[in-house]
């Protein structure tokens, strides 16, 4: 199958809104932006090996390629509009490309998304999603607003990513975990939900967001580092998912949760008069709380509120 053949079978129909102009087919989109609005654009890359298992579920790929980035636009407080595709395959295996077509449509499906280009070459298993979004002018969230005095929260609970991660691996520590709840963590891994709504909310009322991608502690760092401000975190009130306190290694389950990354929440920072009003807008569209983690201080660095002590798990790392 050639190239051309292989776009408009598999990617041709994710093209279609009334904002595309133009879609795939010519050397570039043309795209409307919507009156008022800023573009956010963003960029991810997964490699198979890397940032995937070798032989990982072509459907779950398609999903996560668009999610990750997605929730990089949810950390901006930006809402998605449209993507572009640049594939890197071994071979043209049509049921691969069309079982990974339908995990991407689902994504953009569920976030209203169209994709509206890309490109496609022979190689090692490499997708890379351009993601674009709109946030009103002047309400996008940033990493260097932080304030001293300002919470620190979290959309949802983290460590969920690493643990599915290690179900997959079959690592003993979640051997003997309940299927369901194994499932539970699976999923998170490889079907990460971005947090568009709370994004939305918290636009013109954080004063700065991340998304948890690398892990909590570093992810958090980067906006410290950024704010130039330090951190006072309560441990303790880090939310857990009931299928990871299952796990009964304590000490791994903090590890996961300071370091795992794949979680694809959100930490914010509020100023604590708006923290509120974050809370019952979210209310207001069904979405759980906000959970407060800790405070912003002037002294740099990330510490135990209860212990004093420096926290530090190195995330992530590409290289």
């Amino acid at each position: 199958m050639g190239e051309f053949e292989l776009i408009q079978l598999n990617f041709q129909a994710l093209s279609a809104g009334a904002d595309v102009a133009l879609g795939i087919g010519d050397d570039a989109a043309l795209l409307t932006p919507t009156p008022g609005q800023q573009l956010v654009a963003c960029t991810d890359t997964l490699v198979e090996g890397r940032h995937f298992l070798p032989g990982a579920d072509a459907a779950d790929l398609g999903w996560k390629a668009l999610a990750v980035n997605l929730s990089d636009l949810a950390a901006m407080g930006a809402q998605p509009r449209w993507c572009l595709l640049a594939l890197t395959l071994p071979e043209a295996d049509e049921d691969w490309l069309q079982a990974f077509a339908h995990g991407l449509h689902a994504c953009c499906e569920r976030y209203g998304v169209a994709l509206v280009g890309g490109d496609t070459t022979r190689g090692p298993l490499t997708l890379t999603v351009t993601a674009l979004g709109e946030v009103s002018a002047g309400q996008a969230l940033r990493r260097d607003g932080a304030q001293v005095g300002d919470v620190v929260a979290l959309t949802g609970p983290v460590g969920d990513g690493a643990a599915g991660l290690a179900v997959l691996q079959d690592a003993p520590a979640v051997s003997q975990l309940a299927h369901a709840r194994a499932q539970a963590l699976v999923q998170r891994y490889l079907r990460p939900a971005p947090r568009l709504a709370a994004g939305d909310v918290c636009a013109g009322l954080a004063t700065a967001a991340i998304d948890v991608s690398d892990g909590l502690l570093q992810d958090l760092g980067h906006v410290l580092q950024a704010s130039g401000v330090g951190a006072r975190i309560d441990v303790a009130a880090i939310p857990a998912s009931e299928a990871l306190l299952a796990v009964s290694d304590a000490d791994l389950r903090r590890q996961w949760q300071f370091a795992g990354g794949d979680d694809y929440e959100l930490v914010v920072t509020l100023a604590p008069s708006t923290l509120a009003t974050a809370q019952e807008k979210l209310a207001q569209i069904g979405h759980p709380p906000l959970h407060v983690i800790g405070k912003i201080v002037s002294e740099s660095g990330l510490v135990d509120a209860k212990g004093g002590t420096t926290l530090h798990a190195p995330g992530f790392s590409h290289f």
